[in-house]
């Protein structure tokens, strides 16, 4: 053994040997080394008294160990790049434990939880928190057994007390909700519509054959005493998490460069659009003074916060879109979107029930309202031209807003503030005209007649695919509206091809690359792709059922943050000692807080956004122009991922079968974009399942 410096030191020839080692900041290494790295089995020990026993890979924790923290709590199991990801067990110092699967720092997957306070809970998890089916037991001696959401009791489930009594049918962020039962052990039941709302109570009590008088019974008494003895344990969290006590090794990953994203002269890597959109409003826009619908365009409100990074961007670039300020020629219809979207959402409405008739979807639903400058009785004046505005089946879309649990004033706040929206030219071949809030959550998009059309006929399938899926990756929609201008309808440009048109030294990140400009694979974790496997497939059926074809997937991703060598956090496959000229991809402040957050904070990540990844850099034969998929070349990044399904409103009908019978003629069948809906989406999946696959 030696006893040396770290520094001491040069980098072997793929020697492994052991050592004992002390680092510039006091911290120890004792265990196998290999090429100035730990690589093997070792103990590291850092000076606050955290210490890591086991696997390590060219510097990296890696493969089965065993943390342990100065407070006596230890995590025992597998771990990949410094993160507790795999099978292992947290003991905590207070007496919590935890044992089962672990993604990315946070339980994910089948495990059993037991609390400090004699609770426990065995069934699913998701990103830190309950999600999926589950046990729940108090010491109090109350279970409840079912589906769970956010580490709250929701959908179907059966609770319990003590002495007998039980209720099981539907919940909904932890208390009764919708229909469901009481009984009590003598077998009388209450049957009926449960709320803690009273006014949306009623049921009705069925005495059973020994009872003789109905019993007086509040209801509401199951809220207000029975439920307070079942709140949920917090549990223990972690003071500090394994992955951000990785340390950094000088000369770690030296002429392994290739393909690594530059960082600016600032120290900053700019980031690029790879992906925009996640989810959906719609606003229609009419050029002309003609009545109804003839004419219409329409606009689609995105929520935009899919943003990319990219590597090789050489300037700083400014906020992506043009400021529609005073003077901008469509700047009177910017206020127009506002004050009408304004009107619609704040405009009072009946409590909103998740079954809808099926008149509410009828395409003939529609609220015309008059905005003339000076006011009316339901209008406020303003500083525009007169216009009307419609909105289309209002009731679903409010509807919809709730599904997706956005705020309404939230929402209005983001669009019709005081801050001004900004347009953006598509990137696409449609033509259509994006304006983008100023917060960067939603995104209004003009779209054509026919497409409304669309949108309007598979509204009710459209409902009903994403109340049953609330992973879906199809667009959300949030409302579709109508404004009659006066005046001339404006022109609108469009792009084609399947690569950016601009040179590389041009790309910043208000650029959107196509399929072909694509020179990565996405490595998800093994119950991400399956659940990535299963959502793209219930999506592409529904699209195939309602006829829809010429979609796209959009992908957004970010490099996560590498440390300097005075900080302490994960370190990328590609890091370098020369931290002045080393050019790393960073994440933002908000992506890296979230990342290094405990595994109870995890809730924001959901499939398609923010997602923790790898991703694998490819690179195409020069003979190959049009080859989709490049060849792995063994380099990595760690990312967070945005994805989701877009432009689904154009479905096959007589203009595309046209296409497709044209240009059949003249190219192969299967490699135009105008195809049968099933064809179109066997060709989708086949190449997604290429570019996505499981990270072993």
């Amino acid at each position: 053994m030696s006893v040396a410096h770290v520094d001491e030191e040069e980098a072997g020839s793929g020697e492994v040997r052991h050592v004992e080692k002390v680092l510039p900041r006091g911290d120890f290494y004792i265990g196998e080394w290999c090429d100035g790295l730990p690589h093997g089995n070792g103990k590291y020990l850092w000076t606050d008294g955290c210490m890591y026993v086991g696997g390590w890979f060219k510097g990296k924790i890696m493969g089965k160990g065993k943390f342990c923290w100065p407070s006596g709590a230890t995590y025992e199991g597998e771990f990949k790049s410094g993160f507790m990801d795999g099978q292992g067990t947290f003991t905590g110092f207070s007496g919590d434990s935890y044992k089962g699967s672990w993604v990315m720092n946070l339980k994910h997957g089948q495990g059993i939880k037991n609390y400090f306070n004699g609770d426990y809970y065995e069934g699913e998890w998701r990103t830190g928190f309950q999600e999926g089916e589950g046990r729940y037991q108090w010491t109090n001696g109350i279970h409840y057994d079912g589906q769970w959401k956010n580490g709250l009791m929701n959908g179907n489930g059966r609770m319990e007390w003590s002495d007998g009594n039980s209720y099981e049918g539907c919940w909904e962020d932890g208390f009764p909700k919708g229909n469901g039962t009481f009984r009590w052990p003598d077998g009388s039941s209450y049957v009926g519509v449960w709320s803690k709302d009273v006014k949306e109570m009623n049921g009705t009590y069925n005495p059973s054959d020994s009872s003789t008088e109905k019993p007086d019974w509040d209801p509401q008494v199951v809220f207000s005493e029975y439920l307070k003895e079942c709140k949920i344990c917090p549990g223990e969290k972690m003071s500090i998490l394994p992955s951000k006590k990785m340390p950094h090794w000088p000369g770690m990953g030296k002429g392994n460069d290739q393909g690594r994203p530059r960082r600016m002269s600032d120290g900053k890597l700019n980031c690029h659009s790879f992906s925009s959109d996640m989810h959906d409003v719609s606003a229609i826009s009419e050029g002309d003074s003609k009545d109804d619908d003839d004419g219409i365009e329409s606009l689609c409100l995105e929520d935009s916060t899919s943003r990319g990074s990219l590597p090789h961007f050489k300037t700083p670039t400014k906020r992506q879109g043009q400021t529609i300020s005073k003077g901008h020629k469509n700047y009177e219809l910017m206020l127009n979107l506002q004050l009408g979207i304004r009107h619609s959402v704040g405009r009072p409405g009946p409590v909103i029930s998740l079954d809808l008739k099926s008149s509410a979807f009828d395409p003939k639903e529609k609220v015309w309202t008059k905005f003339p400058p000076e006011g009316s009785k339901h209008t406020p004046p303003h500083q525009s031209s007169d216009f009307r505005w419609k909105d289309y089946c209002p009731l679903v879309f409010r509807t919809l807003r709730k599904l997706f649990d956005v705020d309404a004033a939230d929402y209005m706040i983001s669009i019709c503030g005081d801050d001004a929206l900004r347009e953006l030219s598509s990137p696409g071949k449609s033509g259509s005209f994006f304006y983008l809030t100023n917060d960067d959550k939603y995104m209004i998009k003009t779209i054509k007649k026919a497409e409304v059309k669309v949108l309007l006929r598979m509204l009710p399938a459209y409902y009903n695919h994403v109340r049953s899926f609330e992973n879906t990756l199809v667009t959300k929609f949030y409302g579709l509206h109508c404004v009659k201008l006066t005046g001339t309808a404006q022109k609108k440009g469009s792009s084609h091809g399947r690569t950016t048109s601009k040179p590389e030294s041009e790309i910043d990140p208000s650029t959107t690359l196509k399929d072909l400009d694509l020179n990565y694979l996405f490595r998800l974790e093994k119950t991400w792709f399956e659940e990535f496997c299963r959502q793209v497939d219930r999506d592409c059926d529904f699209l195939e059922q309602e006829r829809i074809m010429d979609y796209s997937l959009l992908v957004g991703f970010h490099f996560r943050e590498v440390p300097t060598p005075l900080a302490s956090g994960a370190v990328t496959p590609t890091g370098n000692a020369d931290h002045e000229n080393e050019e790393v991809p960073r994440l933002s402040q908000t992506g890296q807080d979230q990342l290094d957050s405990e595994p109870s904070g995890g809730s924001s990540i959901r499939l398609g956004i923010s997602m923790p990844a790898r991703i694998e850099k490819t690179v195409r034969k020069p003979e190959c122009e049009t080859q989709l998929v490049g060849e792995p070349t063994g380099v990595f990044y760690d990312v967070i991922l945005f994805f989701g399904i877009i432009d689904i409103l154009q479905d096959y009908d007589i203009t595309k079968k046209l296409e497709h019978a044209y240009k059949s003629m003249q190219y192969d069948p299967t490699s135009i974009s105008a195809v049968d809906p099933k064809q179109y989406s066997k060709r989708f999946r086949d190449f997604i399942f290429k570019i996505f696959v499981e990270d072993t």
